[in-house]
């Protein structure tokens, strides 16, 4: 039977149900269709969300998957050479549930990489997993060649690896990252705790751009430092040297290096012995070194001026223990041939006549005791006595008995130069203003003056002249400490120190470089800190004093205008 009816004339009529229905009908499907889309959509949405919460174990270094997409920011000298970057390395994983042929596998990547254990392979494809590592970081060769074995199973991911440019150049500052590009020393942990923390718990960490940091050393300082300090080792035969540099106006690190070093390209080459930064994680007697602290603080204090003079005819006596000099002059000293001839005797008689606590309330001032200042992780304590005992003051005087950071000489240095002010050091640039907001006035201008005046007439009479390249206006230090052995000082082992700053005029950098263990050069040298550290820090200064604008002056009024006037 028809749906429709005929009217009159013969034309068709449409039944009104059946047209209601049938758009009704339509109007469900919609629906219907609209409501499974609906529901197909919460569904994906759901899964998305499972996804996004889950974390895939890396049972190969212990590390989540999401954490391989962190990127780091550039690292850049001061000058904006480049120090650390960020390259793209592929990393071979597998999906062993989709492995179709073990033993061929096994057989054709073993072939590609015979370095990767055949069984430890065996066992990462033998299973059901959807993801195991094979093998992290490999050469765009090898991946062309994986790919095209055309093994099922077998993928890559492209991986951010960190690369140093100059290897082991500034391998202490800079640090290291793991396989999964997380700091795990120097520079590079410091970022991930202090500024980059939550970079390796997001997963679109590559997508974001991280604006490059510039570190306050100078790349051309630290190749020539780098330089010296190895050609040390095997010049005076030592087991170990060091050195830092830091603008006094500022306490910028310009340069920093510690031999033995390591690549940071090869974190493990880190883990060998002796291969510590001496500058912050090594404490030493800095011997001699520390008269400048010593005779410094009674200048300030007032209990000494620099026209007094000493009895050094005999030695100090402690009970049935003496003190006397290594080269005694056997006489009455003035304050500045106490310090040219490093006389212990005069400079206990000096630190007496300030007295022992002030002594140690100086040492604290100048932030000799306690933990060094500076971003690394690597850091060590000085070993300072609370309290000192008559005996104890009288050694540590003359930098025996206690033990500091190289790193805290240096800015003691950089602070009885620049005019009496200490200045956090720092591994990042510092605006000059910044810099003396944070700067704490430790002793007087006037004694910032007479140390200057002093530490200039050891590089031109005393033990600093082999520092002190014509026209640089070097002053400085020695110190020769001997090493404790079984509990005892020995005198075949020693760690000579040079401490300077330059140029003395007006002062701009201070400089700490150690030769630990040295052997004569030669015949006609010694072992004392002048014939190595002090050569080593003329060496330097002779070929970086250019490069930072310090150009040679031979004008020697300049001397002349750093003696006191009492002493005119």
């Amino acid at each position: 039977m028809s749906d429709a009816a005929f009217s009159a004339s013969g034309s068709p009529i449409t039944i009104e149900g059946v047209q209601k229905a049938r758009g009704a009908l339509t109007r469900n499907r919609i629906k219907l269709a609209l409501l499974f889309a609906s529901l197909l959509f919460v569904v994906i949405l759901g899964r998305l969300a499972l996804l996004a919460m889950e974390t895939v174990e890396d049972d190969f270094v212990g590390q989540e998957r999401p954490a391989l997409t962190a990127s780091r920011p550039t690292l850049l000298d001061r000058n904006g050479q480049q120090l650390a970057i960020d390259i793209q390395s592929p990393s071979l994983f597998a999906e062993p549930r989709n492995i179709v042929d073990l033993d061929e596998a096994v057989e054709k990547i073993s072939r590609v990489l015979p370095d990767l254990d055949r069984k430890f392979l065996r066992e990462r494809l033998d299973g059901d997993e959807g993801f195991v590592w094979l093998q992290r970081e490999l050469t765009p060769a090898q991946q062309d060649s994986i790919m095209r074995l055309g093994l099922p199973g077998i993928d890559f991911v492209t991986e951010t690896r960190r690369f140093y440019p100059g290897g082991p150049v500034a391998s202490h500052i800079l640090g290291a990252v793991n396989v999964d590009n997380v700091g795990i020393a120097g520079i590079e942990a410091y970022l991930d705790r202090e500024e980059v923390a939550l970079l390796q718990d997001l997963g679109l960490a590559r997508d974001r751009t991280l604006e490059p940091k510039n570190l306050s050393i100078d790349l051309r300082v630290q190749h020539a430092m780098h330089r010296e300090l190895k050609d040390a080792l095997e010049r005076y035969q030592a087991i170990a040297s060091a050195g830092v540099m830091i603008d006094v106006r500022t306490g910028e690190i310009i340069a920093m290096a510690s031999l033995p070093d390591f690549d940071p390209n090869d974190p493990a080459s880190a883990l060998e012995e002796g291969r510590y930064n001496r500058i912050t994680a090594g404490t030493f007697e800095l011997g001699s070194t520390f008269k400048t602290v010593t005779i410094s603080g009674a200048l300030d204090s007032s209990a000494v001026s620099i026209t007094d003079r000493f009895d050094a005819t005999s030695a100090v006596r402690f009970g049935r223990f003496s003190i006397g000099d290594f080269h005694g002059k056997n006489r009455v000293l003035s304050v500045p041939e106490v310090y040219k001839y490093s006389s212990n005797i005069g400079t206990i008689k000096i630190m007496q006549a300030w007295g022992k606590d002030n002594y140690r309330a100086y040492l604290h001032k100048l932030h000799l005791d306690g933990t060094p200042t500076i971003e690394l992780p690597e850091k060590k304590t000085a070993n300072v006595p609370k309290t000192f005992s008559e005996v104890g003051a009288a050694t540590a005087s003359f930098g025996h008995g206690l033990s500091v950071t190289p790193l805290q000489l240096v800015a003691a240095y950089a602070a009885i130069a620049n005019g009496g002010t200490y200045i956090p050091p720092t591994l990042f640039k510092r605006d000059p203003i910044d810099a003396q907001i944070l700067g704490e006035q430790v002793i007087s201008k006037r004694a910032s003056d007479d140390m200057r005046y002093l530490l200039r007439l050891n590089a031109l009479e005393g033990s600093g002249r082999r520092a002190a390249p014509d026209g640089y206006m070097v002053g400085g230090k020695t110190g020769t400490a001997e090493k404790v052995v079984d509990g005892r000082y020995s005198s075949a082992k020693s760690l000579a120190v040079f401490a300077s700053v330059f140029p003395m005029d007006s002062p701009r950098y201070a400089m700490v470089i150690l030769v630990d263990e040295p052997q004569p050069e030669n015949e006609r040298s010694g072992r004392t800190a002048a014939w190595n550290a002090g050569d080593v820090t003329g060496r330097i200064i002779e070929r970086v004093a250019p490069m930072l604008g310090v150009l040679p002056d031979f004008d020697e009024n300049r001397d002349v205008a750093l003696v006191p006037a009492a002493l005119q």
